[in-house]
């Protein structure tokens, strides 16, 4: 899906290296030594490097180890397809838009590997005891840091230029489309001990406009990445305005709704910690359940404020080809 992203006038279209200047060198070696190549090439070792690290010493207990865990792997695994299909120059086979494809996984996994270098070393490295594991925890937490900024600079790279046409995907637009359902899915992994909603008909309408939005914008990046877009009844620009609309609406409801029933005692919320017996001491692998409230409620807000700058941004879009 071509897009044109800027009020500058479209002069000529050229292939480079996804922003870089350089001609793109695609079925040769010779494409790890473009620069986005040899980032790609950072991306894959410091991934690997993270996920053997822990691998080696057994460091993945619980669900925030597991997660860790799967992040390093899935990240490496698809950074290595990306790389075999550049390198025998398979673009075309792919069977998703190479023009959206490489830059909404670089964004997820810039995201994913964020999560985890947060995620791993505050509910699982504190608690482990000195030595061996914990140095090699340590270490795994550095190179998924490095792995995050090796994606996010690839973001950076490939993200749409002023006069390109390019891939929806690659516009503001599309990276926020890429974290909003990324900000739902840690929403969902926060909730997902039913008995912080179930209580609360208000509280299950919360769940509900998470899971809607949710489903909404990840069909707009599966309609991208298939190029299906033109299976919609209505033109794609005006599904992707009242997308973005109809989400500011819903999740300012859950903005309100979910701090106010969790926190007000009118409503039976809790507004102290401290009240919380599943809070009182610090588990190691395990969040508690007001932190999670309290989480979704900052997650919440965020994604509000994802869905009205991608309202924003999309109302800027000049034209768009379908």
């Amino acid at each position: 899906m071509p897009v044109t992203v800027t009020r500058t006038t479209i002069t000529t279209t050229t292939t480079s290296s996804s922003g870089l200047g350089s001609p793109t060198i695609v079925g040769s070696p010779r494409a790890l030594t473009q620069p986005l190549g040899l980032l790609r090439l950072l991306q894959l070792v410091s991934t690997c490097v993270a996920f053997s690290l822990v691998a080696s010493v057994g460091a993945w207990t619980g669900s925030m180890g597991n997660w860790s865990m799967f992040t390093w792997c899935f990240c490496f695994s698809v950074t290595l397809i990306i790389l075999i299909v550049e390198l025998c120059g398979l673009q075309a086979r792919f069977p998703l838009s190479w023009r959206n494809f490489p830059i909404t996984f670089a964004c997820y996994a810039a995201l994913f590997c964020l999560s985890a270098s947060i995620i791993y070393p505050t509910t699982y490295v504190q608690f482990l005891s000195h030595g061996r594991s914990r140095d090699h925890a340590i270490a795994a937490t550095f190179f998924s840091c490095i792995a995050c900024v090796a994606y996010a600079t690839e973001v950076a790279w490939t993200r749409a230029r002023p006069g390109e046409i390019t891939g929806y995907m690659a516009t503001v637009p599309g990276l926020l489309k890429v974290l909003e359902t990324f900000v739902a899915c840690i929403i969902f992994a926060f909730i997902s001990d039913t008995y912080l909603y179930q209580h609360q008909p208000a509280l299950e309408w919360c769940v509900a406009v998470y899971a809607i939005c949710f489903i909404l914008a990840a069909i707009a990046i599966l309609l991208n990445l298939g190029e299906c877009t033109n299976v919609l009844p209505i033109p794609f620009p005006s599904f992707l305005s009242g997308l973005a609309l109809l989400s500011v609406l819903l999740y300012a409801t859950a903005l309100v709704l979910w701090p106010l029933y969790q926190f007000d005692e009118k409503y039976g919320g809790q507004p102290r910690r401290s009240r919380d017996v599943s809070c009182s001491r610090s588990h190691a692998y395990y969040v508690c359940g007001w932190d999670r409230r309290l989480a979704v409620a900052i997650l919440t807000a965020i994604n509000l404020l994802a869905y009205v700058a991608d309202l924003v941004h999309s109302a800027r879009l000049v034209f768009v080809k379908v």
